[in-house]
């Protein structure tokens, strides 16, 4: 059994994101084998807020070119999760607004 804490990987902080913590959308890196209602146990339990709605998706690869040498980013998945309206505001985002 997977614990939440491989469930959420790490935070994805970009100028999207912040933007979106205004409206109560959280976004973090998740495994490609965990499905939506995985990810809304797991950002429950550990942030103790309570999740309204989560998407996902799928990042595709990328070609990447340094000087001649050409590669690939690998694929990943990333979870937008929107949080009710009655629900508090994870404190970990709070100090990057």
């Amino acid at each position: 059994m997977k614990s939440v804490y491989d469930i959420i990987r790490e935070p994805v902080i970009t100028e999207a994101s912040i933007k979106n913590m205004q409206d109560k959308k959280y976004t973090f890196k998740v495994p490609a084998s965990a499905n939506k209602v995985e990810i809304k146990k797991a950002v429950e339990e550990i942030f103790k807020v309570e999740v309204e709605k989560v998407t996902t998706i799928t990042m595709k690869r990328k070609t990447k070119r340094v000087g001649y040498h050409v590669g690939k980013t690998s694929e990943w998945k990333k979870a937008i999760v929107k949080l009710t309206d009655a629900s508090k505001t994870i404190e970990f985002f709070d100090s990057l607004m």
